[in-house]
């Protein structure tokens, strides 16, 4: 049977051995200041590309993804902190698979967009955040392709969200 002090020890190095890989994890909000005490405004997405509805669903997700995080609080009426505007600059369909008895005819394609986005200060028009970010998606063709685009164009448009709002508010400004 092990020595009482022997235990301790074992429980103490145990201890010591999980804190580090805890160290870098931190509770709530990753910005420079707490969470709802400034404001953000989406306006002004345009869309470069040929493809319909996506400013919408972009708007949408951007707005939807604000409010999930809480960082900033949603602003509705020119009061905001800080306004995102961006530019749909790229919307792609790519093959992934083909049928498998016709190896001429696509079965599943991966759709990506890519967006300009830019944030900056309302008052001084300091530019805090300006990058492209891009999101994708897959779908399955079935026999009508663009019925399938339409209805994956939310889940594009919240990839491309999730990604954008994680990078500005995560973004060290």
């Amino acid at each position: 049977m092990m020595n009482r002090s022997v235990l301790r020890v074992l429980g103490l190095a145990g201890l010591l051995a999980f804190l580090p890989g805890c160290a870098s994890y931190q509770l709530g909000s990753t910005a420079a200041f707490p969470a709802g005490q400034h404001s953000l405004q989406v306006a002004g997405i345009s869309n470069l590309t040929n493809e319909p509805r996506l400013i919408e669903a972009l708007n949408s997700a951007l707005r939807k993804r604000l409010q999930q995080d809480g960082t900033y609080k949603l602003d509705t009426r020119g009061e905001s902190d800080v306004v995102l505007t961006g530019v749909i600059t790229r919307f792609d369909r790519s093959v992934l698979s083909l049928q498998p008895a016709d190896i001429l005819t696509a079965r599943d394609y991966a759709l990506s967009m890519t967006a300009k986005l830019t944030v900056k200060e309302r008052a001084g028009g300091k530019v805090l955040f300006d990058r492209e970010v891009s999101g994708r998606t897959t779908i399955r063709a079935g026999t009508d392709l663009a019925s399938a685009e339409r209805q994956a164009v939310p889940l594009l448009a919240e990839d491309l969200a999730r990604n954008a709002i994680s990078l500005v508010v995560n973004g060290g400004w």
